[in-house]
């Protein structure tokens, strides 16, 4: 559905580019025509046997400027109800405005002549309708439009003010041959119009699967990764990046989860996650990955931030604000352990050749989760480095220093900072 509507929107944007592009060709022929009768009177005299009048100019393009006009009224309307044009009105559409040159030669021929008037502009006009008509899209539509000029000029040359209605034997297959090449074009305007629909139909089916796919992917991810992934296609590449890595986790949500059904346990975790997400995002942060009831978190990747530390510090503080006003209001206070470090990791597009996730590695990410985890041992909520400590300078001046810990899997202790 979402397909067709957008390609019922796309189909009748370029009917509204050959409404407008119709009426400045009507109004720039009017006034080359109004010039030369103004300038060389005795050029149009000479032409038109002295029975052109500058009022037969407005006669016939006033008209189809009012057609155009109300069609671009029309179509513009249906947009706004998200309508298709009925297909009978695009139909009695091709009907008038092909007409149009058919009226300028009847009024040629009782002014040139027969002869005269056939070898002169007015057959040429149809084909601006028919060349115009590849902007609709429509093979049909194109065609028809060719039928209309090829039927119209073959009657106006054999059989208008024949004597007695009578189709002259003379010319005929002159004439005959002169509309077959007029459809003949119209029949290649339809097919060049089908192959731009077709062309049309294939990008907004190839945008409609990326959105589906970043809106079904960016559940689960991020949506800036959802971004990256796509626009980096099946890349294994992976780069070196400084980010801020920044390791959540609700402490003693397990116990909490044990008295309560599963049902609320869910809208408990999803209503907490949705306020944390939110504020990653507005400091610039994504979620790279949940883990149960915490996730890890980024700053600097896959997008480089030149001040990742102060933006993962700064959404810390917010989301340790936040959940306190939750939990005043909540029946399951949650409390927070956070912990984050600065430093360099292997960013990039990391899995089996079926299947990959955009993720970070090295130490950074695994002293980011080792500081979190130290938040239990030191009745904490929100650890950070002597790296973010260093990066941070003057902006954390609150910081008090819990000093040298040991650290699982470190060989010596490490300088700890709790904030918050």
């Amino acid at each position: 559905a979402d397909f067709h509507h957008a390609l019922m929107r796309e189909v009748m944007t370029t009917e509204l580019l050959r409404v407008k592009v119709l009426i400045g060709t009507a109004v720039m022929l009017g006034a080359i025509s109004l010039l030369v009768y103004l300038f060389a009177p005795e050029a149009v005299s000479r032409v038109w046997h002295g029975n052109l009048s500058p009022v037969y100019i407005f006669y016939v393009t006033g008209p189809l400027i009012l057609f155009e006009i109300w069609v671009h009224g029309a179509i513009t309307w249906y947009m706004r109800k998200d309508r298709d044009l009925p297909v009978i009105r695009r139909y009695i559409g091709v009907l008038v405005e092909t007409s149009l040159p058919t009226v300028v030669l009847a009024l040629h021929i009782d002014s040139m002549g027969r002869q005269e008037a056939l070898g002169f502009v007015a057959p040429l006009i149809y084909f601006v309708f028919i060349i115009l008509s590849t902007l609709r899209l429509d093979f049909w539509l194109s065609t028809f439009t060719g039928f209309v000029a090829a039927t119209e000029l073959f009657y106006m040359a054999v059989f208008f003010h024949a004597a007695d209605g009578v189709a002259a034997d003379q010319g005929i297959y002159y004439h005959a041959a002169r509309s077959t090449i007029i459809l003949i074009c119209g029949v290649l305007a339809g097919a060049v119009g089908l192959q731009l629909r077709r062309q049309f139909a294939a990008s907004i089916a190839a945008a409609t699967a990326r959105d589906r796919i970043t809106n079904l992917f960016g559940q689960h991810v991020s949506p800036q990764v959802v971004e990256r992934l796509m626009a980096e296609g099946t890349s294994t590449g992976s780069d070196i990046r400084r980010v801020a890595v920044m390791f959540v986790d609700f402490r003693s949500f397990t116990a909490g989860a044990r008295t309560r059904s599963p049902q609320e346990v869910v809208d408990r975790l999803d209503g907490a996650f949705a306020v944390l997400v939110d504020i990653l995002d507005r400091h610039g942060g994504i979620v790279n990955k949940f883990l149960g009831d915490g996730f890890l978190a980024l700053f600097g990747a896959p997008f480089e931030a030149g001040d990742a530390a102060h933006q993962a510090v700064a959404a810390a503080r917010e989301m340790l604000a936040v959940n306190e006003r939750t939990n005043a209001a909540s029946s399951w206070p949650l409390r927070i352990g956070i912990g984050i470090h600065v430093g360099e990791v292997v960013a990039g597009n990391i899995g089996s050749p079926r299947r990959k996730e955009y993720t970070v590695i090295g130490d950074t990410v695994n002293f980011a989760a080792r500081l979190e985890a130290l938040n239990k041992e030191l009745g904490s909520q929100f650890l950070i480095s002597a790296a973010v400590r260093d990066a941070l300078g003057d902006d954390c001046k609150d910081a008090v220093s819990r000093g040298e810990i040991p650290v699982r899997g470190y060989e010596h202790p490490v300088p700890v900072w709790q904030l918050g």
